[in-house]
């Protein structure tokens, strides 16, 4: 029998499922085995394509520890992989040890390697005998095992260059040189599959092991049901009381979400609800439901997007806060009875409270019932060249240039060439399993009838397959997620409660979708800091349409994706938004689909839409495009006949084919990259919450955002924009700061969390100590209760963390050292008699004004003392600000700003950068800089430049074309005023936000070609 490892044993094995079954069909093998090293990973997908092939599939697993076999375990029927799971589960997750001999199965066969056979052998086991071990059967003492004896082919590579694969693959996972491997490391060189009278030959002496294993192949009856649901079913415990209550819950959630009689909405209820119990859904809803009312009995905020909130149900249930009648959204795109594949909710948390809702998910439903999706990690580029490299045993130096540069670059070496020829193999290879960012799988059964699990550093199962297996087999997932928007939202409302006594209900759609105030922030793009809407070009794009209200922000959370983008789609969006006068609808069909987005296909329903309205295929062809579009799609071939089916029909339909032809390449053009409009609307819904947060409470937000992690920028623009909302900034105080940033009123204490040099310890033991036994009264009352080094009270120093006392810094640091030298641990136990701080008569000592500022660059990353434009040498601030560009178009300018935030954008030409800078009045503007100028004036690092360039106003949105750029140099660091080289050193650690991307820049009005007439 042949027995395969496949690629999934990772670091093993060689060959893909695909390729290994079709091994099999070449050489006319008609049963199989997969038989991977401690996993199943594969079985699923093993299983379908041997079925398709008229190959009986046995699955099993290949037991080891630490590359030893101990035996191979094969699964008479389902009972017998669950037995199986259940083996490895229990030494992955609580790590009980694997027997070596007899484990407990009543559904499995254990196959044992020769040498490894115990002497007594249970009913259910057997000895695996090589082709190219018959010559030891000779043997006296084994003649009595003959009995107990099967045929064993191991498969581990295909061809020579798949056996050095291999070796190369074991140095890896050993973290050795190809050389330095044993024997034991690897596997044999007669691991290759055979056809059977090829493997059965040297058995010909031996009919007892032949007809054993023939036994043994008609006792592995592994049947598999891919079409029934494995998730929970029911929530209540029965389908009926499931309906009852998910009718329940509706009607009631109806009443809060449409006071009075709302027809259209009951009707939608009625129908969704007939659907959902026809697809057995009723469960999934509810379990969902009960997850959220956890969240909202603990007081987190959630918000749940993606298709779930094209149903009106989930808005009724509170799972979802967007009306679908509102935006026109309907519940086919999330559920209808022909969609062949299960749906799923997205709900997002804050970061802080998702292992909270994961805890409950997985406590409520038992972890036998409960685990999260698995992920294949592959081989990356850089890590393919610098793992294969050093298993050739290749310098550092060397490893670093194959990993960073492209293969053109390589150095052309024998070693080198060899490195390319395996690495170029690794590609698409597994290399480890990980977690899914998000999945989660509730099974009705114990959740290891269908897999192992694994349990990852993070601390929470995951089962061994990805998401495309597990919704193969009939899982639903349900992704939990967690984002940093939510936690600055949440953090604002309660900051806001306890700073200014006010209550805000940011849930209220009167504030969160249409407000006055807000839309003026948003039709001029001040919102950063705010969730989604904050980037350069998301900025830029919301100043390009003048967006001023809700359903437009709906639009441009969609267009700036990059699907949509790359088409030309966005930049046509924007001429047709501001020009409605000068288009026509290229077909009526757009105009009655998409008038609302100008004929533009903008959202994953659009080309639902003109699928169905003007190319007349069907429902199901449909979605097949809508989920190719998403990258859900694992069928190229299906994909071609549907397209080949959307021409055909659009014949039929009596329309030009040079017009189909137009409508096919804007649909190809999305490529997994567009939003559906619910989760736009979403998405939309949480950055007007933030834009509202941000207009009235702008210093509570930004605090907030601070303590979140920020977003697109560091936290030195996050602070700044804070200065700008009004709020004084002032280093973090051993007796006002706690470990993140606080606000009292509008003073904003920065968090000792900013301080690196401090460790999270200490960072969070000074406001505790602070709190439990009152302020600090001196330096040598906070040495006496906080366990503290030299250098790291030396940072605090610096940093002005005790200017409470009124002495200067030098003072502060000859008096620290003074304290310290002496200072004993057990001088912290509180004495009897408190003696009052002793009094140094230490000499007056001058400082320059801007010393501090340089200690904030050394110690924080930017200054808060002053601004930096205050640190250079020039006192030249531009001849334009950056309020006036736009009434600049076209005109030359010099201006003066410090470096914000620059992306890199591969062309053709070369790179090109944008820039987002701030001019001395704090506000942000942009630049464009191409190939050529930044040879002769490239960026050099984070700091002020002199900027002269040309104005360019697109749609409201005014850009600088860069013509000369030059840094400006600051004053030398006033610390060290005596020494040369370290006058200028702290200057180097200014900083800057460095993006990249791999996308083309967006095209041109001239390169879209997207007709504004009509063609039929």
């Amino acid at each position: 029998m042949n027995c395969s490892h496949s690629f999934h044993s990772l670091r093993y094995g060689t060959i893909s499922i695909d390729d290994l079954v079709q091994q099999a069909v070449d050489l006319r093998v008609n049963v199989l085995a997969l038989t991977d090293i401690n996993t199943i990973t594969g079985i699923y997908d093993f299983y379908k394509l041997c079925k398709i092939h008229q190959i009986k599939p046995i699955v099993g697993v290949d037991i080891r520890v630490e590359n030893e076999p101990y035996y191979t375990a094969l699964a008479k029927n389902p009972e017998g992989i669950a037995e199986i799971n259940r083996l490895l589960t229990k030494f992955n997750c609580e790590n009980i040890p694997l027997p070596k001999q007899h484990p407990e199965f009543e559904h499995v066969l254990v196959i044992y390697p020769l040498e490894k056979a115990p002497e007594i052998l249970n009913e259910n086991e057997f000895i695996g005998i090589r082709p190219e071990e018959t010559a030891v059967l000779i043997q006296k003492k084994w003649k009595p095992l003959l009995r107990k004896m099967m045929v064993f082919q191991p498969v581990t590579f295909k061809t020579k260059k798949q056996y050095n694969l291999h070796r190369i693959l074991r140095a890896i996972d050993n973290n050795t040189l190809i050389s330095k491997l044993e024997d034991k490391d690897v596997c044999q060189k007669s691991e290759v599959m055979k056809p059977v009278f090829e493997i059965l030959k040297p058995f010909k002496n031996y009919p007892q092991i032949i007809e054993n294993t023939e036994r043994i192949i008609e006792s592995c009856h592994f049947e598999f049901d891919f079409s029934t649901p494995k998730n929970k079913k029911h929530f209540t415990g029965t389908k009926e009381e499931d309906e009852k209550l998910l009718r329940k819950l509706a009607y009631e959630g109806l009443k809060k979400r449409y006071p009075g009689e709302n027809e259209a909405a009951r009707k939608r209820v009625e129908k969704e609800l007939k659907v959902i119990h026809e697809l057995d859904f009723c469960g999934y809803f509810l379990i969902t439901w009960d997850i959220v009312q956890y969240s909202n009995s603990r007081g987190f905020m959630h918000v749940g997007r993606g298709s779930g909130a094209n149903s009106i149900v989930s808005y009724c249930l509170g799972i979802t806060d967007i009306c679908p009648l509102e935006l026109d959204l309907y519940f086919e795109r999330f559920l209808n009875l022909n969609r062949k594949s299960p749906p799923d909710f997205d709900i997002d948390w804050s970061w802080r409270n998702r292992d909270d809702i994961l805890r409950y998910i997985f406590n409520k439903y038992g972890k036998d019932h409960v685990a999260f999706c698995g992920t294949n990690v592959e081989f990356k580029y850089r890590s393919i060249f610098r793992e294969v490299g050093k298993a050739f045993g290749l310098p550092k130096e060397e490893l670093d240039d194959l990993a960073k540069n492209p293969m053109a670059l390589h150095d052309d070496n024998s070693v080198v060439k060899l490195v390319q020829k395996y690495g170029m193999l690794l590609e698409k290879f597994p290399n480890q399993r990980s977690m899914h960012s998000c999945g989660i799988l509730i099974s009705e059964e114990p959740i290891t009838n269908y897999t192992a699990l694994e349990m990852p550093p993070k601390g929470f199962p995951i089962i061994q397959f990805d998401m495309n297996v597990a919704e193969d087999i009939g899982f639903e997932k349900f992704d939990i997620l967690s984002q940093r928007g939510l936690g600055t939202i949440n953090d604002t409302v309660k900051l806001v409660e306890k700073n200014r006594g006010i209550t805000v209900d940011i849930r209220d759609t009167s504030i969160s979708k249409d407000e006055e105030n807000c839309n003026r922030y948003l039709a001029r793009g001040k919102t950063l800091g705010c969730f989604y809407i904050e980037s350069p070009a998301m900025r830029g794009l919301l100043r390009r349409l003048k967006c001023d209200n809700y359903k437009t922000l709906v639009a441009a959370s969609s267009i700036i994706r990059p699907g949509v983008a790359q088409s030309g789609m966005m930049r046509e969006y924007i001429f047709r938004h501001n020009h409605p006068d000068r288009f026509e609808y290229f077909h009526p069909v757009f105009e009655e689909q998409l008038g609302e987005t100008y004929g533009i296909m903008v959202y994953q329903e659009d080309v639902i839409k003109i699928a169905l309205h003007y190319g007349g295929v069907s429902a199901d062809d449909g979605d097949i495009l809508r989920r190719a579009m998403s990258g859900k799609s694992r069928s190229i071939k299906k994909l071609q006949e549907v397209k080949d089916h959307f021409f055909e029909s659009c014949a039929k339909q009596g329309h030009p084919e040079k017009l189909s032809a137009e409508v096919y390449r804007q649909i190809e053009s999305f490529a997994g990259y567009s939003f559906c409009k619910a989760h736009s609307a979403s998405y939309a819904v949480e950055s007007y919450q933030s834009l509202y947060l941000k207009v009235y409470y702008p210093i509570e937000f930004m605090v907030s955002a601070i303590n979140n992690g920020g977003g697109f920028y560091r936290t030195e623009v996050y602070v700044h924009e804070c200065r700008m909302g009004g709020g004084k900034i002032h280093n973090p105080c051993v007796n006002r700061s706690l470990f993140e940033t606080t606000v009292y009123g509008d003073d904003v204490f920065l968090g000792f969390m900013h301080l690196e040099k401090l460790e999270s310890r200490i960072a969070q033991f000074i406001p505790e100590e602070r709190e439990r036994n009152g302020d600090f009264t001196s330096l040598e009352d906070f040495i006496r209760r906080v366990p503290i080094g030299i250098e790291t009270l030396q940072t605090l120093i610096f940093v002005g963390a005790f200017r409470f006392t009124g002495k200067q810094k030098n003072e502060l640091l000859i008096e620290a050292r003074m304290l310290m030298v002496n200072f004993k641990p057990e001088y912290r136990n509180p004495s009897f008699f408190e003696e009052p701080p002793k009094k140094y008569a230490l000499p007056q000592f001058q400082r320059n004004h801007f010393e501090d500022a340089f200690d904030e660059i050394e110690i924080l990353g930017f200054s808060v003392t002053c601004s930096p434009f205050d640190l250079l040498q020039t006192q030249y601030r531009g001849s334009v600000m950056a309020k006036d560009l736009a009434q600049n178009h076209k005109k030359q300018v010099k201006m003066l700003a410090y470096l914000i935030s620059r992306k890199h954008v591969p062309t053709k030409k070369g790179t090109m950068y944008f820039g987002t800078w701030i001019d001395a009045e704090g506000e942000y503007f942009d630049t464009a800089h191409f190939p050529d100028n930044l040879k002769q004036y490239p960026f050099q690092g984070g700091g002020c430049y002199l900027l002269l360039g040309t104005v360019e106003v697109d749609f409201h949105f005014p850009t600088i074309t860069i013509l000369k750029m030059a840094k400006m140099p600051f004053i030398p660091d006033p610390r060290y005023s005596e020494d040369r080289e370290k006058k200028f050193e702290i200057h180097r650690k200014i900083n800057e936000d460095v993006s990249m991307t791999w996308r083309k820049p967006y095209p041109q009005e001239h390169e879209i070609g997207l007709p504004r007439r009509r063609m039929g």
